[in-house]
C-alpha cells in the first residue's frame, strides 16, 4: 500500500512503523490516540498546526 496524506495514522504506522518517532518529534501523540485510527495524516497535521509539507517530508512520503 502506498501511504499518502490521506492515509490514516494507523495505516501509516502499519506501513512505516518507524514513523512513530517522527510523529513524536512533532509533538503528535497519535500512537495511543483513538482518533488516530480514523484520522488522516492531513487531518492530524491540521489539528496540530503542523505544515503538511513539512510533516510529509519528515515522514519521507511524497506529496500528491
Amino acid at each position: 500500500m502506498a501511504v499518502s496524506a490521506d492515509s490514516t495514522i494507523l495505516e501509516l504506522l502499519q506501513e512505516k512503523p518507524d514513523s512513530a518517532d517522527v510523529l513524536m518529534r512533532f509533538g503528535m501523540g497519535c500512537l495511543g490516540c483513538a482518533i488516530g485510527r480514523g484520522e488522516s495524516i492531513r487531518q492530524a497535521a491540521a489539528a496540530h498546526g503542523i505544515p503538511l509539507g513539512e510533516l510529509m517530508s519528515a515522514l519521507e512520503i511524497a506529496e500528491e
